[in-house]
């Protein structure tokens, strides 16, 4: 396991489109997962130590901020053939385990990986409702991979900002985790 960390966010990049399926055998692009107020596209994988110290409260993040009507979609883009963990039928058992209310996409070809710049699992990517950048920092603070309690919920707090005055907050910290699989 090799940990990167994500970029300063670029603020103002526009989203990325893409056409993936989803572990409920439906496509989805970026068209499709906007919300009018957000979106928040998120790069995660099934065996991540990182993603699962979080997964519980990725699904409840993605619930609450449906009340500030931004949209949540989430990005698998590992290499299956090498991490069998991360393929597609573990997929399925991994959102269902973890009541993700959102689309878990497979992104076979890491091609959406790389035009959004994603380095690594979990990467986050908060964008307005202009579909422009505005958040690329971690879900929350972690200790020893446990989430910190007492740590402000960074992602929640910052897609609440967006979706009130569509800009995100000057001050992030990066997303850690596992570096993306790449073939």
């Amino acid at each position: 396991m090799a940990l990167e960390k994500t970029p300063v966010c670029n603020f103002g990049e526009l989203s990325k489109d893409f056409n993936l399926k989803s572990t409920d055998e439906n496509k989805y692009s970026f068209e499709n997962v906007s919300g009018e107020n957000g979106t928040l596209i998120m790069f995660i994988c099934n065996h991540c130590p990182y993603v699962k110290a979080i997964s519980k409260e990725i699904g409840e993040t993605a619930i609450e901020l449906k009340n500030y009507k931004i949209n949540v979609a989430a990005i698998m883009s590992n290499d299956t053939i090498n991490y069998p963990e991360d393929s597609f039928d573990n997929m399925k058992i991994f959102a269902k385990q973890n009541k993700f209310i959102f689309p878990y996409l497979l992104d076979e070809s890491q091609e959406v990986a790389k035009r959004y710049g994603a380095v690594c699992t979990p990467d986050f990517f908060g964008y307005n409702s202009k579909n422009e950048l505005q958040y690329r920092g971690r879900l929350r603070p972690l200790k020893d991979l446990q989430v910190v309690k007492s740590g402000k919920k960074e992602l929640l707090e910052a897609m609440k900002l967006i979706s009130n005055t569509g800009f995100g907050p000057k001050e992030q910290y990066p997303s850690m985790g596992c570096n993306i699989k790449w073939k």
